[in-house]
């Protein structure tokens, strides 16, 4: 489970909208081995595309080393869909990299009725998807 501030929840979906029609893509970090997503990092998709996105790697080596620096890890990994639901695709099963993470994805697209977004959460390991439940807190 994913249990994440309404504060940062609300921060990623922020940007999931204002990149639109763009896909927005960023890191919440946390202390390392605590799986409690803290510093809001968001990041500029260098593809600049509506139906990928893609780290800089200048930026990505940057956010790295500074990870390292605090003892931190990526405990949220996210990145936005503009026309579709948010469940990841081939593409983002190929590119998650980090077991411990979790992948969330906002859609900008009403593509279930619910409403102007969705905001899940999965775990992706050995390209293996797995939903979980998101809790939201006001704090910690």
């Amino acid at each position: 489970m994913l249990t994440i501030t309404q504060a940062l929840h609300d921060r990623i979906v922020e940007h999931a909208r204002a990149d639109h029609p763009d896909e927005a893509c960023g890191v919440v970090a946390g202390p390392a081995g605590s799986d409690r997503p803290e510093r809001f990092v968001p990041m500029l998709n260098a593809a600049r595309s509506p139906t990928f996105y893609e780290f800089d790697s200048t930026d990505l080596l940057k956010l790295y080393r500074e990870m390292d620096d605090r003892d931190e890890e990526p405990v949220v990994i996210y990145h936005s869909h503009t026309a579709t639901e948010a469940y990841p695709s081939r593409t983002d099963v190929s590119y998650a990299n980090e077991p411990g993470a979790h992948y969330v994805l906002v859609s900008t697209a009403d593509t279930d009725g619910s409403g102007p977004f969705q905001f899940r959460s999965f775990r992706i390991v050995d390209g293996e998807i797995t939903e979980e439940e998101v809790r939201i807190v006001a704090a910690y």
